[in-house]
Formats: structure tokens, C-alpha cells, sequence
């Protein structure tokens, strides 16, 4: 059996900056430093930040008033951010930088009275996040069906956003359905779902056309992870989203003679190195990367001192 690594391939530069911020707040200040919500959707990063004294929690009013405050990945809305200021809380923002300029398109494009399409997932962290910057309207649609039954202010003024984590095939369809419902609609210059997400779907689909098996490293509420699971099964091969290799059904494995891996984009590399080890003992004699470019982005830290 032959292992096909993908490249690219986990941590992207959203989540090794979101990371830093809670290492060097810890540093900082000591523990225990509060994260609210978890900084990013992977269990192994929370378990191992969660050893060296961060708290996760999922209200402002579970952390002391006081307590350094840190807010994840995904972002959080304007509300959130006022009540933590009332609460008396020292806040570092470890929203990431693609994420954040969604939110600054979303109150320009209400500023100037347009309606606004969420593209996303309902109730996904970085979803309530982007609505919550906000000052008019807007829509939180999921499929072309939703579109077609969009009640808006003015058909001419409707512009979208883009969760960023999303499918690229996926949000393909949805593009359709919104250009046709709405002619005039206000497009971004260029699209909001971020460039590692498409590189690592990227990856998938040109590993889908080599191997007989995917296996994609990731936590179940892990967004990009599942959309790289997605696009490997529209290509007719299994695909299967572990946390771990212990989650490997050896039954998957059963005459498979390429197995192709990868990790979503919060997923860290020794996790890789973990599976690929187990492969190995099972019955893989050869282990290669395909070919493609390294991710060279990398994004300031904010000032820490709060």
C-alpha cells in the first residue's frame, strides 16, 4: 500500500497566529487566560493550550472581571466585544485577518443601505460573528433554494460575504443562484473564502484522481476539514474525516492500494506524522508528498499588552 501525503496541508496562517496569541498571552500574564469559545476547531490544540492554562468558555459572564480575554479565530460580533468592555475585561482579538475583512465589507456594503447575503453555514461561529457586525440588514442563506425565496429591501442593492472556510465547488452553485436572482448584486473583488481553504481543496481534488482512499485529519466541528472530506466523495472516492489514527476502521483499508491524507487547515502536523506511523505498521511500504507550493503567508500578531 502506497501513502499519498497532500500538499498543502494543515495549520494555515490564521490559525498559527490565533495559536501564538494564546502561548504568548500565557507567557505574558500566566494562566489562566480566558478563550471564549474554542480559539480553533481542533480538540487536540484545545486539549494541549487547555494544559498550559487557558479556559475555554462559551460566555462572557463565566470569566472574572478583570481576566485577560481572548476572542477566537472566527471572530466575534460588535455585541460581543461592547459586553466585554462593560464586563471589564483586558480583550486580545485573535480574529483572523480574512475573517475580519468580511466583517469590515458587511458594515461598509449596510452603510451604504444594501442588503447583505451571508453565505454560510447557520450557526457557525464565524457566521454569528460576521452578522454581528451588521447595521442593516442582512440574510444568512445555505442553499440555492434559500436564495430564491430572499425577501430583500431594494433587488438592486444587495451585495454578499462569504464564510471562509467554505467549499469552492459548493459556493459555485450558490453564486449561480444569487447572480440570477439578483443581476446587480455586489461582488467582492475577489472571493472571501480564504486562500488556504481553496489550496488545501485544491490538493484534494488533484489527489482524488491518484488514490483509491482519502483520509482527512480534523475535529468533526472542524469546517474546512469537512469540506475537504466533501469534495473527495463528489469525486466518487471514500473519504473519511479522524481526529486520530485510532479512528481508522481497518475494514476502510481492504483492498486499497493508495491511500491519499491530508488535514484541515486547524489540524497540526504531528497528527499527520501520527497516522502516516500507523499506516506504515499496518501495511504501507511507501510514504510520499505530492508535488505543490508551500504557504509563505504569514500575519502580524495584535499588540498583546492589555
Amino acid at each position: 500500500m502506497e501513502v499519498i501525503l497532500a500538499r498543502p496541508r494543515g495549520f494555515c496562517a490564521g490559525v498559527n497566529r490565533a495559536i501564538t496569541i494564546v502561548n504568548r498571552a500565557l507567557e505574558l500574564y500566566g494562566p489562566p487566560v480566558y478563550v471564549l469559545h474554542e480559539i480553533v476547531h481542533n480538540s487536540h490544540v484545545i486539549d494541549e493550550l487547555a494544559g498550559k492554562g487557558a479556559v475555554f468558555v462559551e460566555q462572557l459572564e463565566d470569566i472574572p472581571a478583570g481576566s485577560v480575554t481572548i476572542f477566537s479565530a472566527h471572530g466575534v460580533s460588535r455585541a460581543v466585544m461592547e459586553r466585554a468592555q462593560q464586563l471589564g475585561l483586558r480583550t486580545i482579538d485573535a480574529t483572523c485577518p480574512l475573517v475580519a475583512k468580511v466583517h469590515r465589507r458587511v458594515t461598509r456594503l449596510n452603510k451604504i443601505k444594501y442588503d447583505v447575503l451571508v453565505i454560510g453555514h447557520k450557526g457557525h461561529p464565524e457566521v454569528v460573528g460576521t452578522c454581528g457586525h451588521a447595521a442593516g440588514a442582512v440574510h444568512v442563506v445555505s442553499s440555492p433554494e434559500e436564495v430564491a425565496k430572499l425577501e430583500v429591501t431594494d433587488p438592486t442593492r444587495v451585495g454578499y460575504v462569504t464564510q471562509t472556510t467554505l467549499s469552492v465547488d459548493d459556493t459555485a452553485e450558490m453564486l449561480a443562484a444569487i447572480r440570477k436572482q439578483f443581476p446587480d448584486i455586489s461582488e467582492p473583488e475577489r472571493t472571501d473564502i480564504c486562500f488556504a481553504t481553496t489550496n488545501r481543496q485544491g490538493a484534494v481534488r488533484e489527489l482524488a484522481g491518484q488514490v483509491d482512499l482519502l483520509l482527512v485529519v480534523g475535529s468533526k466541528n472542524s469546517s474546512n476539514s469537512n469540506r475537504l472530506r466533501e469534495v473527495a466523495r463528489t469525486r466518487g472516492i471514500p473519504a473519511y474525516l479522524i481526529d486520530h489514527a485510532e479512528e481508522i476502521d481497518p475494514a476502510w483499508l481492504q483492498g486499497v492500494e493508495r491511500v491519499g491524507v491530508t488535514a484541515g487547515a486547524s489540524a497540526p502536523e504531528y497528527l499527520v506524522e501520527e497516522l502516516t506511523n500507523w499506516l506504515q505498521e499496518q501495511s504501507a511500504s511507501v510514504v510520499r508528498e505530492m508535488d505543490g507550493e508551500d504557504e509563505a503567508v504569514h500575519f502580524q500578531l495584535p499588540e498583546l499588552s492589555v
